[in-house]
């Protein structure tokens, strides 16, 4: 992606448009996401968006040196034993929104980090992920993408479950059970709260398509539309966690991303829908004579690559909880049509919009990783022609599917391994990840849980 430095053909550059719409703007906040999908940043006055437009504002490469709970992981050797250095970040174009939910006039823009010379930081998922883009744009093909984002929402005001975590949001007059898949009178029951997210989401730009009522007591789906805009894509799906999580605070409640928030019920996945375009705008997988060839040959690319990426599509250790039998989790490396116990399925539609869809994320994952593992999947097939096995015909969770790890450990072990991690992402960010994960899986193993203290103590 190009620098925000070109004019357009009026003269106005995108900063100066924004600010000729807002002359009251006071604030904004620079919005960085880590490798841990954690967004980090700062808040500024308005001014200082010139410099974000220009020379960059300065923030620590260490910043991507941080687990997930902020702290400095020493092994990846980004922090003071190479002196603490900054790097530059610079606004992504296209990202510079209002903040509708602020009590101010304030904005938000996304950033990405540069080196002292001016080159991307290869540390910055955003970079890794723009590298495989531009490796398929090589070839001539676009990736056309969606992202669909489950979440629950939690009521911080009513009794605690008995683990002490808030309890969700319930419709009043369940029945028996408070799930009720699909259920309007869920939506309707928090119409204020699904409102605003779309009417901000809107005044954000982004591109929100249906909203659900998922599969658990409070628990609901988002989706966005299609974009043939790969990086654009990510970007969204980045925002429109912020963008639900301030929402509902704005109306007391408390959105969770986490993978299994809990055991009993279904988790939060991330789903991504896929297809590729070429230089015409055409969709390759709709082409009448070549299409079903490519389409598998992505598929095959997908499967044989699952294991070693399985880490960035379940980052967290909660998230290996989620990979349940049944739970329409995937726990194989496996596809099929129409299928959603698959982990990657082709869903029913007309030829021209024929697509895949990955089903492994977490609604914890981070986006910009998730999408550079998918589409560096779909290339490694294309460039291999890579036959996929049999398509699952049934119940994925009965047929004898390579598993996926389903443990953490078994994850970064093959993900710091792994060839392909290294031809995707470079073996400095292969590393680093693994090296992120690992002090995360490290302070799981000194936690002593509540359950050992209620049992032993």
């Amino acid at each position: 992606m190009s620098e925000p430095t070109a004019a357009h053909l009026d003269g106005t550059s995108e900063l100066e448009r924004f600010l000729a719409a807002h002359p009251d703007l006071e604030a904004v906040e620079y919005l960085i996401t880590d490798s841990n999908g954690v967004l980090r940043g700062k808040w500024g006055p308005a001014e200082s968006l010139k410099k974000a437009y220009s020379d960059g504002v300065n923030f620590p490469v260490s910043m991507y040196g941080l687990d997930v709970w902020g702290r400095e992981v020493m092994e990846t050797g980004l922090h003071v034993e190479t002196g603490d250095r900054d790097g530059f970040c610079k606004a992504v174009p296209g990202s510079l929104r209002i903040v509708p939910w602020a009590e101010r006039p304030t904005a938000q823009v996304l950033l990405t980090m540069h080196a002292e010379r001016g080159q991307p930081f290869d540390g910055d998922p955003r970079v890794c992920l723009e590298r495989v883009v531009g490796k398929l744009a090589a070839r001539g093909l676009t990736p056309c993408s969606a992202i669909e984002l489950e979440f629950y929402l939690l009521d911080p005001k009513a009794p605690p479950m008995p683990n002490g975590m808030p309890a969700p949001v319930y419709r009043s007059g369940s029945g028996p059970t408070p799930q009720n898949m699909y259920a309007l009178a869920d939506l309707a029951e928090h119409r204020a709260v699904f409102s605003d997210i779309w009417d901000m989401g809107k005044a954000q730009g982004l591109p929100i398509d249906t909203m659900v009522s998922e599969a658990a007591p409070g628990q609901f789906e988002v989706n966005l539309k299609h974009r043939a805009d790969p990086m654009g894509a990510a970007d969204d799906g980045v925002m429109l966690r912020r963008l639900v999580t301030e929402v509902a605070r704005k109306h007391g409640l408390k959105a969770t991303f986490m993978a299994k928030p809990f055991i009993d019920v279904a988790g939060n996945g991330l789903h991504v829908h896929v297809s590729l375009l070429d230089g015409l705008g055409h969709n390759v997988f709709a082409d009448p004579v070549t299409g079903e060839a490519k389409l598998k040959h992505c598929v095959g690319g997908l499967i044989e690559t699952m294991n070693a990426a399985t880490l960035l599509f379940v980052p967290s250790w909660n998230g290996y909880r989620r990979m349940q039998p049944g739970s329409y989790a995937p726990t194989t490396a496996s596809w099929g049509f129409n299928n959603r116990s698959v982990g990657v399925r082709i869903p029913a539609s007309p030829a021209e919009a024929r697509r895949l869809e990955h089903r492994i994320a977490g609604a914890d994952a981070n986006p910009y990783l998730v999408l550079a593992a998918i589409f560096a999947g779909m290339l490694e097939g294309l460039e291999r022609e890579t036959n996929p096995p049999p398509p699952i015909v049934r119940n994925a969770y009965d047929e004898p599917a390579q598993r996926l790890p389903d443990r953490m450990e078994d994850a970064v072990r093959l993900f710091e391994r792994s060839e392909f991690i290294r031809r995707a992402m470079g073996v400095e960010y292969r590393s680093l990840y693994a090296h992120l994960k690992k002090a995360e899986i490290a302070a799981f193993r000194d936690e002593i849980t509540p359950l050992e203290r209620a049992t032993y103590l």
